[in-house]
């Protein structure tokens, strides 16, 4: 009895700790929801979905965009409550996703307009560059709160656009952030007025996604880095970010990285080790700020997902740019900071770079790295691979010695190399994790109180099998290389069903003691291979007891209190033939 009850306090003490537990990667706001119609999809089944939906939420799902046909992306208003019903609902046999529609913000900070030199350009060598390119023939897509032509963008070519939030093909500035993120781009130069733009010789395309308030959805994003990829973009520039991760947003950056696009992120300016979506991504280059004397800027986040560092501007002196005054209309020179106009910075010299020759974003992303002044003391990666330098990127890139040793550089810039990225609740939830780790070891030592037993090989790899599988290599990405052999590698026993099916919610045969009653059945007469059948039975008891408590899924019983019992039951029966096969024995070290 005591142990029982000793095994009792455990599952409720666990369940207090992980209910409360939220994640340390940063959560995000929404009011809608994302339905991502699988493709070829008859338009009848869709229809009788949308209308099932309405149905259920009280509003009309509707196409996100004129563009939303070719990927049949719906929006429809709703909370967690909603979300939780459709992902629950026989919809989910139709759709490749159905996330939160995420509000990314712009990231500058409140702007300061009594400094009025360009000290930024300076500090990136940008004369020395200009000797050899000035960035004729690249296009550069602006993903913002779109672009106006103020005299001094007037000698800058625009390309044709389009406006995501108000569907139409004017992408105009309400705004300024997205007109003085392009002027650092590209502003008109050399032409006696105003101020000078890093690529001045590219082209802009504005692609408006942020609302006069400077709020956007992922859906508008999503589809504006599918519409830069499709219609000639060489860069996207995103001075923008938020929490919560999408999977819509993030095969959006695949396909334009798929099609050479280099892409662009701010880092977010809380001033915290976490950088914001989208620059956490896969296939994008995070940038943090810098303020005038080189250091990192007071707001700039840092840590893993920040590759490379750029002037963005503080008290001691903002980025000048002409832009347009919000209220007015008007054309103003005025100075922002934040790494919002930090991350135009990297996307100008990109262009510069791609100019230069180097076509394939991964070695622009080399190029950029590579060339950097590095900063010895940087424990918290404040800097990434090092502080931009144009003149050296371009001069590297025309001499285009890119080396096998830049793998290593890629993997260390991306944090692969660092345990704050594999454990800081982007790739995995680490705490929950443990605990079913930590459980199934509990388990065994309850276990071992009643048959005496020496831990070895096979038991300890079972425990680790059954709760939690090598589960750091989930977020493995390199370069373009498939994710489901680490997905697999990186899974447990009840959680393979998941692969299989590709949804989130726990298929009931891989989670429940069916598998356990095989293998203990299959290997109960081998001295050796028994230990691992009861290790990974009591590993699969601890993760079907922790899923029971914090999150209980399952497939076709839903995610109320039938899947909960259902998990708790079979955790119970798992215990229970692990002790009936080490019941009277004794193990052999």
């Amino acid at each position: 009895m005591k142990k029982l009850l000793l095994l009792g306090l455990f599952i409720i003490g666990m369940w207090v700790a992980l209910t409360n537990f939220k994640g340390l990667a940063t959560q995000g706001q929404y009011n809608s929801i994302a339905l991502d119609f699988r493709d070829n999809l008859p338009t009848t089944i869709i229809s009788e979905q949308l209308q099932a939906i309405s149905q259920k939420s009280n509003s009309t799902p509707a196409l996100n965009s004129v563009f939303s046909v070719k990927n049949n992306l719906y929006i429809v208003k709703g909370n967690e409550q909603l979300l939780k019903i459709l992902k629950n609902s026989p919809l989910k046999q139709f759709v490749e996703h159905i996330e939160p529609n995420y509000i990314y913000q712009t990231s500058d900070i409140p702007n300061d307009p009594d400094y009025s030199k360009q000290w930024n350009l300076r500090s990136i060598n940008i004369e020395r560059a200009w000797e050899e390119t000035k960035g004729a023939g690249v296009t550069v897509a602006v993903i913002d709160t779109g672009v106006s032509r103020v005299p001094d963008l007037e000698q800058t070519e625009l390309v044709e656009g389009y406006d995501f939030v108000n569907d139409r093909i004017n992408a105009s500035d309400d705004n300024g952030h997205g007109t003085h993120v392009a002027g650092t781009v590209a502003q008109s130069t050399n032409n006696n007025y105003g101020v000078a733009g890093i690529a001045y010789e590219a082209k802009i395309m504005p692609l408006k996604v942020l609302s006069a308030s400077g709020g956007g959805t992922v859906s508008d994003i999503s589809e504006a880095i599918r519409f830069a990829a499709d219609n000639g973009a060489d860069i996207i520039n995103m001075s923008l970010g938020g929490g919560g991760e999408s999977q819509v947003m993030k095969d959006a950056i695949a396909y334009a990285h798929e099609k050479g696009v280099v892409v662009v992120a701010a880092a977010g300016n809380a001033n915290r080790n976490a950088v914001e979506y989208p620059a956490r991504y896969p296939h994008v280059i995070g940038v943090s700020a810098l303020d005038s004397s080189g250091e990192k800027a007071p707001y700039s986040n840092y840590g893993a997902g920040v590759d490379i560092s750029a002037p963005g501007g503080s008290a001691k002196g903002t980025i000048l740019q002409e832009t347009i005054d919000p209220e007015t209309g008007r054309a103003v020179f005025v100075g922002f900071q934040g790494t919002s106009m930090a991350s135009p910075h990297v996307a100008g010299v990109a262009a510069l770079i791609k100019a230069s020759g180097v076509s394939d974003p991964d070695e622009v992303f080399n190029v950029l790295t590579q060339s950097s002044r590095k900063v010895t003391e940087d424990p918290f990666n404040h800097y990434g691979a090092g502080q931009l330098d144009s003149a050296e990127a371009v001069k590297l890139a025309l001499k285009g010695t890119i080396t096998w040793k830049d793998f290593f550089r890629w993997l260390r810039d991306n944090g692969y190399l660092n345990l704050r990225f594999w454990f800081d609740g982007g790739v995995v939830a680490l705490l929950p994790k443990l605990a079913m780790v930590l459980g199934s070891y509990l388990l065994a030592w309850l276990l071992r109180n009643y048959w005496p037993f020496s831990w070895s090989w096979s038991l300890n790899n079972g425990l680790i099998l059954g709760s939690s599988g090598l589960f750091f290599l989930r977020g493995l990405y390199i370069f373009d290389l498939p994710q489901w052999p680490f997905r697999v590698a990186g899974s447990s026993i009840p959680e393979l069903g998941n692969i299989v099916q590709g949804s989130p919610m726990l298929n009931p045969f891989f989670a429940s003691v069916l598998i356990p009653f095989v293998l203990i059945a299959l290997f109960l007469g081998h001295s050796q291979l028994k230990w691992f059948a009861i290790g990974t039975t009591l590993g699969i008891a601890s993760f079907l007891a922790i899923s029971a408590v914090i999150s209980p899924s399952v497939l076709w019983l839903g995610t109320g209190e039938i899947a909960r019992i259902f998990l708790t039951v079979n955790a119970l029966l798992c215990f229970g033939l692990a002790y009936l096969a080490s019941k009277g024995e004794k193990q052999v070290a």
